[in-house]
């Protein structure tokens, strides 16, 4: 089982990442590259997906894996801040 994307993958993502998520420039062609490489990682097994930098989200929802677990890991930080603030 392949957990992680290969090199070739992991170029595309970050180039996506820092020329246009980090800019606000959302394209669905970028998009579709993202979910190519999710169902790749699903092919090979991958039960879920963590998305692992902040801007990932903007481009990716779970409306657009089809039922394959997308863990934000902003959101995550984000809510368990919140917890740990409350019960302060």
């Amino acid at each position: 089982m392949r957990s992680t994307p290969d090199a070739d993958d992991r170029e595309a993502l970050h180039r996506i990442i820092y020329d246009e998520l980090c800019q606000g420039i959302i394209k669905e062609d970028s998009r579709d590259i993202y979910l190519s490489i999710i169902q790749r990682l699903k092919d090979a097994g991958a039960e879920a997906v963590i998305l692992g930098c902040t801007e990932i989200s903007l481009l990716v929802q779970p409306q657009h894996v089809d039922g394959m677990p997308l863990f934000d890991t902003t959101a995550l930080h984000a809510t368990h801040a919140a917890q740990w603030a409350l019960a302060a």
